[in-house]
């Protein structure tokens, strides 16, 4: 569960995309070795905030810090970037159909599948030709990510496989997540796994190197995380109660931060951070 989708602005245009992407792919291969020793997943249990929502000067002691691919990156510290990479912020919808109509996800009706929640259209993932070109529309934002001085990414929506099982499934998203993995690690970037614990194994073996979970103090599921990832984990929490939970669960060994569900900045009124 993302709660400030909805908040964040993404827009690229289309031939600045596929220019780098495209530029990158083709020495994708000398990139990988060159760089395969330039990324590391965040310090564990490093202090962490949450800034997907408005980027602001983090609280005092922060090391490792969340924000959207076109904020700039807090000085100093280690910066992920987050993207939207299985569905389409709802500012970007007329760029996604006038450029790429054919890799928005419909049904059987040949309508377009929305999550309702988010009012966000889905990514078609479902054959290789189209996670090839939605890797080279998604790689050239983690390609603008590196160029901006961030040290990882975080693509969100992984779990669209989990909420549209009627249509796609979660070896789609794995070969989609490979992609993804190895151009971030070719750029010099670590990579996130987002939430969604019905992965398993299978997002490490895709090449993902650390987690970030939304509530899995509130679902009791961190264990899941660290199953996998060890203390590679970030916890962020939106009640006091889930937050309590996660901190007692996990917080001796990985970070674990509370927000307010909007992710709003210092002064709006209800803001909330602490961290344990």
């Amino acid at each position: 569960m993302v709660a400030t989708r909805t908040l964040r602005h993404a827009c690229i245009a289309v031939t600045a995309a596929f220019a780098v992407a495209v530029g990158f792919t083709l020495h994708a291969d000398a990139a990988t070795i060159t760089k395969a020793a330039a990324f590391s997943p965040p310090p564990v249990n490093a202090k962490f905030d949450y800034q997907i929502g408005q980027a602001y000067t983090p609280p005092a002691g922060v090391q490792v810090v969340s924000r959207d691919r076109e904020a700039t990156p807090a000085a100093g510290l280690y910066n992920i970037c987050y993207v939207n990479a299985f569905q389409v912020q709802p500012q970007e919808l007329t760029w996604w159909q006038q450029n790429h109509d054919d890799l928005l996800l419909r049904d059987a009706d040949g309508e377009y599948v929305v999550d309702g929640a988010w009012d966000e259209l889905v990514l078609d993932i479902r054959t290789p030709a189209k996670r090839t070109a939605l890797a080279a529309i998604v790689n050239g934002w983690i390609d603008g990510c590196a160029a901006k001085g961030f040290r990882a990414v975080e693509p969100d929506n992984i779990d669209t496989y989990d909420r549209f099982d009627d249509l796609l499934t979660r070896d789609q998203a794995v070969a989609y997540l490979r992609l993804l993995a190895a151009h971030a690690h070719g750029a010099g970037l670590a990579i996130a796994q987002k939430n969604t614990t019905s992965l398993e194994g299978q997002g490490k073996a895709a090449g993902l190197d650390f987690a970030i979970a939304e509530e899995c103090g509130r679902y009791e599921e961190c264990g899941d995380f660290t199953d996998v990832y060890g203390n590679n984990l970030i916890v962020i929490e939106y009640t006091s109660s889930a937050y309590q939970k996660a901190c007692t669960a996990v917080g001796a060994n990985v970070s674990v931060v509370r927000r307010d569900v909007n992710v709003t900045a210092p002064g709006s009124g209800t803001y909330v951070y602490n961290a344990c």
